[in-house]
């Protein structure tokens, strides 16, 4: 199940720069050109992630954040502003509204793929953590599980619970972001799991990875 990431941005160009290299790390992408667009596209499919620019029509930056972090089931909604603005009152500001990091333009693509894995991987993390809090009393999974893995799945899932990205995989195994992807996604299948943070978390306490290294031995 791919990642969702809305990019709110007046410049159709950053647009399509910033949601075709995305997609080509494995997200799903939306776009929107004004902050309103923005804002209702949110509350209609509940993004995992959201990356904005501050000055756009109809509503800014500073102003969508501000409403997203009024309804409780979006505070943790992770935020990247992503703007020309380089002065420190703009970035004081900015993580006084609501955001997580502020990347200025030009930026780097892989910087900033880099920054989403990693806010996306906490915020899974997060909210693992709070389900097992719902959960105080209940008894730990201990059932040893089955999984039928290919050699190059298990190569794949010694790299992601190494931490590495999805580009960082495709180097090391000499693949493309899109077919580490599709092998990422056969994981997800094959083990019942919905993010990356959980697959790693089952990889570890079933011990896959180290069935990995003992079988190549």
């Amino acid at each position: 199940m791919s990642l969702t990431v809305l990019i709110a941005d007046d410049d159709a160009g950053i647009r399509l720069s910033v949601s075709r290299f995305l997609e080509s790390e494995g997200y799903c992408c939306l776009t929107a050109g004004d902050g309103a667009q923005a804002l209702e596209m949110i509350h209609r499919y509940q993004p995992h992630l959201l990356i904005t620019d501050i000055a756009m029509p109809n509503m800014n930056g500073y102003e969508l954040v501000r409403q997203v972090r009024q309804h409780p089931s979006l505070r943790l909604l992770p935020v990247i502003y992503l703007t020309a603005r380089t002065e420190l009152e703009e970035r004081i500001r900015a993580y006084r509204t609501g955001g997580d990091v502020y990347l200025s333009k030009p930026f780097d693509l892989n910087e900033l793929a880099a920054v989403v894995r990693n806010l996306l991987d906490r915020a899974q993390l997060i909210q693992m953590e709070w389900q097992q809090r719902q959960q105080p009393f209940a008894a730990p999974k201990t059932q040893q599980i089955t999984v039928d893995l290919t050699q190059r799945e298990k190569d794949v899932l010694a790299l992601l619970v190494a931490g590495l990205s999805n580009a960082q995989i495709g180097d090391r195994l000499h693949l493309s972001a899109r077919t580490i992807e599709k092998h990422v996604s056969s994981l997800f299948q094959k083990t019942a799991v919905h993010n990356r943070a959980e697959l790693v978390r089952l990889a570890i306490e079933q011990g896959l990875v180290e069935r990995q290294t003992s079988s190549q031995a």
